[in-house]
């Protein structure tokens, strides 16, 4: 089996991600922060480790501003709805690229009349500029909400040259960055690119377990810029009526995922260990790949940028005449390869694409563990389709 739908989930694991949850289930199996045994403060001493480290991973200064999430959406609406709630009325910044993850949530509260919304185009390559995101910006504007990479395009957006000039130019916006294709392998520092939100899935790059995600909250963020996504327990103190106002629990009520989160440390280690920039490396060399082969052939169409260097990992196309859903279906049952067809939950995107009404691409997302004579043997399939 080729696996190459990394960019809704990698595959296969490390194998120390299984390990590491396996010793957090034998060692850490208490529920943290809610006794005082040794399995309990065990599981907390884990959390603690993994919320330094990816606050270091991440530019975070101080491991409280990062919040586990249950995955890359509960963290943007955790994000994007805790803070326009307080912010009623609102006029908001998004784009044509973005995930629905980001969308619906907008327009929901657009529709409802919460928010006014307004979406910046795409270039050909699949981004948006600097200067058009700032030219949306009115003196009404709250927040402005934007992919690092589109996951169906997988062009990468310039997230830190627009956090400086967002902050130096509108400094009463806030910037929430959705990381989902990106985090583990581009780096990103969450202070320097001026960022106030940066949510992501523990899933994808960085090699952890599905249910595992996060929030990460700039130093401008309080509790009080935002209301509590859920409220439950929290381990601390249970006499008061209210959610405790400070960072992480203010937004973590409930049990965590502790098995989970011991999967996201070892994936990070994992990420850490390899070198995010090889990482990148080599999945772009994929990449440049797959477009030299599938380029130089008039049957396929290929959306967005031919420069690899500028892709993170994603590769839409089409192939004349043939049927997305149905090509996605002949590779896995007649080659053994795992793409995925359609409209990769992006309806804007594709919309800006023109492939809308056709129902979509074709999306290839080789990951770190494919090779080139992967990438060959996924172009050679695609061309016995297209014959």
């Amino acid at each position: 089996m080729l696996y190459f739908d990394n960019a809704a989930t990698s595959f296969p694991k490390p194998p120390e991600v299984f390990a590491a949850m396996r010793q957090c289930a034998d060692e850490a199996g208490g529920n943290p922060g809610r006794s005082g045994h040794r399995m309990a403060t065990g599981a907390e001493a884990l959390l603690d480790e993994a919320r330094n480290a990816l606050g270091k991973f991440f530019g975070v200064k101080d491991p409280h501003r990062v919040v586990f999430t249950l995955n890359c959406t509960d963290a943007l609406n955790m994000g994007m709805k805790g803070y326009l709630d307080v912010q009623a009325g609102a006029h908001v910044v998004s784009s044509m690229g973005e995930h629905n993850s980001v969308n619906r949530p907008l327009q929901h509260a657009h529709d409802g009349k919460r928010l006014e919304l307004h979406r910046v185009g795409l270039d050909e390559a699949g981004s948006w500029t600097v200067d058009e995101v700032l030219d949306a910006v009115t003196p009404k504007t709250k927040l402005v909400a934007l992919t690092h990479c589109s996951n169906v395009i997988g062009t990468v957006t310039p997230v830190a040259e627009l956090g400086r000039a967002l902050r130096a130019k509108h400094p009463q916006v806030r910037y929430l960055v959705d990381a989902a294709q990106t985090a583990g392998i581009v780096p990103l520092d969450l202070e320097a690119a001026c960022i106030d939100f940066l949510a992501f899935p523990g899933h994808k790059a960085l090699f952890g377990p599905p249910g595992t995600g996060a929030l990460l909250l700039g130093e401008r963020v309080t509790p009080q810029d935002l209301h509590a996504w859920r409220e439950g327990g929290t381990g601390g103190d249970s006499r008061s009526p209210h959610q405790p106002e400070q960072f992480p629990y203010y937004l973590e009520g409930g049990t965590p995922n502790t098995f989970g989160i011991a999967g996201l440390l070892a994936g990070l280690r994992v990420v850490q260990k390899a070198g995010p920039e090889k990482i990148l490396a080599h999945e772009q060399a994929l990449q440049a790949r797959l477009i030299e082969k599938l380029g130089a052939d008039e049957r396929f169409t290929l959306f967005g940028t031919r420069d690899a260097k500028r892709k993170a990992g994603v590769l839409s196309i089409a192939i004349r005449e043939r049927d997305a859903a149905e090509t996605a279906t002949i590779l896995d049952s007649a080659f053994e390869i795992c793409v995925r067809p359609g409209l990769h939950c992006a309806p804007y995107t594709h919309q800006a694409l023109g492939t809308f009404a056709q129902g979509g691409t074709i999306r290839l997302s080789p990951g770190y563990f494919n090779t080139l004579d992967e990438c060959d043997r996924v172009v050679s399939a695609l061309q016995e389709i297209a014959s």
